[in-house]
C-alpha cells in the first residue's frame, strides 16, 4: 500500500493511498460511520466480502438468509435509529431480490444505501452469467442510482449516495459496481458529500406561508391535525407537541406517524385511514381547518377524494414540493423541513383549547369503544382476539417496546392498539404493504437499538414469506420477540372476501406447519397459546426472556378488523361492523 500526499489548487493537502476498489468500498462505508451492514455474498461481490473479512473489527456484516431479508433489516435499522441502513448483494438474482425492499423504502421514505456487484465491465450487455440491468430495473424505485465501472469513481459515488439517501425527504439509493472496478487499484481518498448541483433537498420556508397558516389556525373553530412520518424524520416531535398543545388542536396520525407523541397524550385522537379510529375519520369531514404535517394524503387515508374534507381550509406542511396539490388541493402550502417550519409557527399561534370540538372526538370514541374496542381487547367470546394479544404486550412493555409489524389484519390491530411512549416505535410497511417485512425488519431494529425491547408481530401468511430469517436471529443472537397471530387464513384478504365477495374464500385458507417446531429447529425458545387463560403468562414469559422468543397465538379464524372504510367510500362512511 502506497501513501501519497497531493496539494490541490486551493493549496490544501489530500493524502491518498493506493488500494483496490473493493477496499475503497469498505473504507468509504467506515468513513460514513457504518457499523452494521446486511447482505448475502456471491461471485460478483466477492472482492468486497474479502475486504469485509479484513475489516470485521470495524464493520459487522449480518448474513441474512435472503437478500430481501437484508433490505428489510436495513430498513428496520434505519427506521429505529434515524441513520442510513446499508445492504449489499451480488449481481443478477442477488440484486433483483433487493427490489421489493428498495421499493418499500422508496414509498416509505426510508434512507438506505444498497451496493450490488456487477459482471466485468467488458461483459456488460452480453447476457453474461448473472448479469442483470439492475440500474434500469431499480430506477423507478430509487431516489438515485448509478453504475460504477472505474475504481477511481467509487468514493464519489458512495459519498453522493449517503448524502442523497439521508437529505431532504429520505429514500433508497443503489450503486452497482462492476467486478473490475472492485479489483483495480487507484489512489484513494475520501471526502463526504455536502451538496449536489441542481439538487435542493430542503426548500426554503417562506415566512409569509407560515403567517398565513397561523392566521387560519388562530381563526379556526374546529381545527384538526393529521400528522405523518415527516414529523419523525425531521426530528420535530418536541416542536410538534408544543404547537398542538399551545393551539389545543386534536391530532390524528397515519400509521407511519404513530409514536411521534405518546399514545396517551390528551390531544392524540387516534389513527386515520381505512382501519383508523372512528372519530378522526368522521370528523375529517366536519373540521374547518385541516392541518397536514409531514404526510402525503395517501388513498388509504383520504378514501374518496372528491368527498375528502371539502368543507375545510387545508394547510400542508411538506418537504417535498411534488406532494403539494398532488392528491388534495391545498389552501396554504408550507414548504420546508417540518421541525424548522413548526418552530417558526409556534410563536405566531394563539393559546387555545377548543373544548367543545374536542368533546366531539371523545363522544365518537365512546361509540367506537362500545361497538369495537371493548370486544377487541376485553372479549367475552370464546376465541382469542388479536386485540387482546396486543393488550397483554402493552401490559408487559408499559408502552416502551418497539413494535415491528408485518402486513395484514394483525398490522392494523397492532397499529390501532399498541401503546407508545417513545418516538420511532411503530415500524411497519406503509405505502407498499409488503408481506414478509416484519421479521427481518425487527432484526435490524433490534441490532440498531439493542437496549430496546423489539417485538415482531406477524400473521401466519406474511411470516412464512421470510420465515428463514429465524436463522439470522439464531446466528446473530438477536433477542427479538417474535409473535405470530395465527388464524389459518390470509386474514385481510379473507375479510374482504367475506364482506364483498359473498364469503367465497378463494385461495386464502392456510394449511400451516408446526411453527413451534420450526422455531425450536433454529434453537429459539417457543410456545403456543390456544386458550385465553394461558395468554397473559405466555406474554409475560416472552417479554421477560433475555433471548429471542417465539410465541404463536391461535386467534379466531374469521375475526374482522373494524372500523373499516370500504374502497372508494368517503372517510365519513366508516363502518363499525
Amino acid at each position: 500500500m502506497e501513501t501519497q500526499t497531493i496539494k490541490n489548487e486551493q493549496n490544501t493537502t489530500t493524502v491518498t493511498e493506493r488500494i483496490s476498489g473493493s477496499e475503497a468500498i469498505v473504507r468509504c462505508l467506515i468513513a460514513e460511520d457504518t457499523k452494521i451492514i446486511y447482505g448475502y455474498p456471491g461471485g460478483a461481490i466477492m472482492p468486497v466480502y474479502d475486504e469485509l473479512f479484513k475489516y470485521q473489527d470495524k464493520i459487522h456484516h449480518v448474513l441474512t438468509r435472503h437478500e430481501q431479508g437484508a433490505t428489510h433489516s436495513a430498513q428496520g435499522f434505519a427506521r429505529i435509529s434515524g441513520k442510513v441502513g446499508v445492504c449489499i448483494a451480488t449481481s443478477g438474482p442477488g440484486a433483483t431480490n433487493l427490489i421489493t425492499g428498495i421499493a418499500d423504502a422508496q414509498i416509505d421514505s426510508t434512507p438506505m444505501v444498497c451496493i450490488t456487484g456487477q459482471v466485468f465491465s467488458h461483459l456488460l450487455g452480453s447476457d453474461a452469467f448473472q448479469e442483470t440491468d439492475i440500474v434500469g430495473i431499480s430506477t423507478p424505485v430509487t431516489k438515485w442510482n448509478c453504475q460504477v465501472t472505474k475504481a477511481s469513481d467509487i468514493p464519489a459515488a458512495i459519498a453522493k449516495a449517503f448524502y442523497i439517501a439521508k437529505s431532504g425527504r429520505p429514500g433508497p439509493v443503489l450503486i452497482d459496481i462492476t467486478k473490475d472496478a472492485q479489483l483495480d487499484e487507484f489512489d484513494f481518498s475520501y471526502e463526504k458529500c455536502t451538496r449536489v448541483r441542481s439538487y435542493n433537498p430542503v426548500p426554503k420556508t417562506e415566512i409569509s406561508s407560515v403567517e398565513e397558516a397561523a392566521k387560519l389556525i388562530n381563526a379556526a373553530k374546529k381545527p384538526l391535525v393529521v400528522w405523518g412520518q415527516g414529523v419523525i424524520l425531521s426530528e420535530a416531535e418536541e416542536a410538534f407537541k408544543a404547537v398542538i398543545e399551545k393551539a389545543g388542536i386534536p391530532s390524528a396520525w397515519t400509521i407511519l406517524g404513530a409514536s411521534a407523541i405518546p399514545t396517551s397524550h390528551p390531544l392524540n385522537v387516534g389513527m386515520v385511514g381505512m382501519h383508523g379510529n372512528y372519530a378522526p375519520n368522521v370528523l375529517t369531514n366536519d373540521c374547518d381547518v385541516l392541518i397536514a404535517i409531514g404526510m402525503r394524503f395517501d388513498d388509504r387515508v383520504t378514501g374518496k377524494l372528491d368527498t375528502y374534507a371539502t368543507q375545510a381550509k387545508v394547510i400542508h406542511f411538506e418537504i417535498d414540493p411534488a406532494e403539494i396539490d398532488k392528491n388534495v388541493k391545498t389552501d396554504v402550502a408550507v414548504l420546508g423541513d417540518a421541525k424548522a417550519s413548526l418552530e417558526l409557527l409556534l410563536p405566531l399561534l394563539n393559546e387555545n383549547s377548543h373544548p367543545e370540538w374536542r368533546q366531539k372526538f371523545a363522544d365518537l370514541y365512546a361509540i367506537e369503544y362500545e361497538k369495537v374496542i371493548k370486544d377487541d381487547i376485553h372479549p367475552t367470546k370464546e376465541g382469542l382476539t388479536m386485540g387482546e394479544v396486543l393488550h397483554q404486550i402493552n401490559v408487559q412493555s408499559k408502552g416502551n417496546a418497539a413494535i415491528v409489524s408485518d402486513v395484514g389484519q394483525h398490522q392494523m390491530i397492532a397499529c390501532r392498539y399498541a401503546e407508545f411512549n417513545k418516538t420511532k416505535s411503530n415500524i411497519t410497511s406503509g405505502g407498499l404493504g409488503t408481506m414478509g417485512f416484519g421479521l427481518p425488519a425487527a432484526i435490524g431494529a433490534k441490532m440498531a437499538a439493542p437496549d430496546r425491547e423489539v417485538v415482531s408481530i406477524s400473521g401466519d401468511g406474511g411470516y412464512q414469506m421470510t420465515i428463514q430469517e429465524l436463522g439470522t436471529i439464531f446466528q446473530q443472537k438477536a433477542a427479538v420477540k417474535v409473535v405470530v397471530l395465527n388464524n389459518d387464513f390470509l386474514g385481510m384478504v379473507r375479510q374482504w372476501q367475506q364482506l364483498f365477495f359473498d364469503k367465497r374464500y378463494a385461495s386464502t385458507e392456510m394449511v400451516n406447519p408446526n411453527f413451534v417446531a420450526i422455531a425450536e429447529g433454529y434453537y429459539i425458545k417457543a410456545r403456543k397459546v390456544t386458550k385465553r387463560e394461558d395468554l397473559a403468562d405466555a406474554v409475560k414469559e416472552m417479554m421477560e426472556s433475555k433471548e429471542a422468543y417465539f410465541l404463536e397465538v391461535c386467534v379466531e379464524k374469521e375475526g374482522n378488523v373494524f372500523p373499516m372504510i370500504p374502497t372508494g367510500a368517503s372517510v365519513s362512511d366508516v363502518r363499525l361492523e
